[in-house]
């Protein structure tokens, strides 16, 4: 199982576009094969850092996932509306896997 950070840089004063946006993909990402943990707003600290975290079993199930989302009717508009409101500045995608498992036990 891999985990998906999603790090965006947002313009600050378009926050409730980030928000609606982060909603959407809530509808969509589990919809179409990922295991999604939260898309996560500015609140206190920095105004401009956002993250969205989402599980999927393999890489190569991502693409296939990816390849679905791409597809979907929502998914596309959620995409289109970000690009037309401009309020992503910068995206960053990184996949980890977890390390820490089974938790407490030594090593």
């Amino acid at each position: 199982m891999l985990t998906c950070f999603i790090r965006y840089q947002i313009d600050p004063t378009k926050k409730p576009q980030f928000e609606r946006y982060a909603r959407t993909w809530g509808q969509c990402i589990p919809r179409n094969g990922a295991g999604l943990i939260g898309y996560y707003a500015p609140h206190e600290g920095s105004s401009t850092l956002a993250y969205g975290v989402y599980t999927i079993d393999s890489l190569a199930a991502y693409e296939s996932y990816r390849a679905r989302l791409a597809a979907d009717p929502q998914g596309q508009e959620n995409y289109a509306f970000a690009l037309r409101e401009n309020f992503i500045l910068r995206e960053d995608r990184t996949f980890l896997k977890l390390a820490s498992t089974p938790h407490g036990e030594p090593a």
